[in-house]
């Protein structure tokens, strides 16, 4: 504070900053840190007083006034990040750069492993936890924790708990319709394993859609098999030998696609032109790097990531929420299914 001889006795704190602006220390933090909950007019009052102090906050000292520790842990199970990174990236543009930290913990599909991550990052203090999935069927909860635990991509069985997940279902809509709105009807739908939910309500989307315009898929049902790019290779060779007039394919994710775009080629098979390829999941790496380019639907994992940040700041603020809420998703058209695309 100025002394009124120019010069400084001591730093500015949050609680001179609160003081001035008329407000308690913990609306002056919450405006500063861009909380939601705090009315326009006293954000500006207190921004603005703020900045008229040159106050620099001190993140130790807000943290212990708001008896947080300005961290959150993410432990996952998605061993090759697909989900995790576009999810963990999502909760940090929510969280705001520099306000709040994410510990990532991989725990290996093993729960010994996940525990003793649970615990390491409880004894850090972190606010609140985000756990992460491999696959959509729901999962056991983490044993009770004294901080807010919101699942992504896997949803916990306890209908207590509140999680987050992808539209796999409307997913699997967006496909069939795309490839129906481009007047195909002779369309395939070469699925991955059908032991994850995942693949099941993709198939259900896409079975929705054809009844919706009175189709029905060649053999008609779709064909179920592993997550590989050597399954849509397999797979194609025996969809077209039983249905060579197949002039659409739907895949049940980017590494199937691979598979079925490479047995097109080699089988003289145009792609748009004579068979359109639809997948899922929108990989970039797969998607992008594909001839021609995949047309697939993105799982919008930045956006989960971004609502289960903003649910950790409601439960640490008492609006705690429940439920498994599904999230839509998205087509990227590429030109797999569309020329020029």
């Amino acid at each position: 504070m100025d002394d009124g001889d120019g010069t400084r006795s001591r730093n500015v704190t949050l609680k001179d900053v609160a003081q001035l602006s008329g407000v308690s220390v913990a609306t002056a933090s919450k405006a500063l840190n861009g909380r939601a909950n705090v009315h326009p007019d006293t954000r500006r009052r207190v921004v603005e007083t703020a900045e008229r102090l040159s106050f620099t906050p001190n993140t130790l000292a807000q943290n212990l006034l708001s008896g947080q520790s300005g961290t959150v842990g993410l432990v996952t199970n998605d061993l090759e990040g697909r989900f995790s990174i576009p999810i963990l990236m999502g909760a940090e543009d929510a969280f705001g750069a520099g306000k709040t930290s994410i510990f990532l913990c991989d725990a290996r599909e093993d729960p010994i492993r996940e525990s003793y991550h649970l615990q390491a990052l409880l004894g850090r203090r972190v606010d609140g936890l985000i756990v992460v999935g491999s696959r959509t069927d729901p999962r056991p909860p983490v044993p009770d924790v004294p901080v807010p635990v919101i699942y992504v991509y896997a949803p916990s069985e306890d209908p207590a708990d509140l999680s987050f997940v992808p539209d796999n279902v409307g997913a699997g809509r967006q496909a069939a319709e795309h490839l129906i709105t481009l007047g195909r009807r002779r369309i395939a739908h070469i699925a991955g394993d059908p032991t994850y939910a995942a693949a099941r309500d993709r198939v259900q989307g896409v079975d929705e859609a054809m009844a919706a315009a009175g189709l029905q898929l060649v053999d008609g049902r779709a064909v179920h098999g592993t997550w590989s790019e050597s399954w849509g290779r397999a797979a194609t060779r025996t969809v077209l030998d039983r249905s060579p007039d197949v002039d659409a394919i739907v895949c049940g994710s980017d590494q199937i696609a691979r598979g079925v775009l490479d047995t097109l080629r080699d089988l003289g098979r145009d792609v748009p032109r004579d068979v359109a390829v639809v997948s899922f999941d929108n990989w970039e790496i797969l998607a992008t790097g594909a001839r021609p380019q995949l047309t697939s639907v993105d799982m919008s994992f930045e956006r989960l990531g971004r609502r289960a940040a903003q649910a950790i700041f409601d439960a640490i603020d008492g609006k705690a929420a429940s439920g498994v809420h599904t999230e839509p998703c998205r087509l990227v058209v590429r030109g797999s299914s569309l020329e020029g695309a």
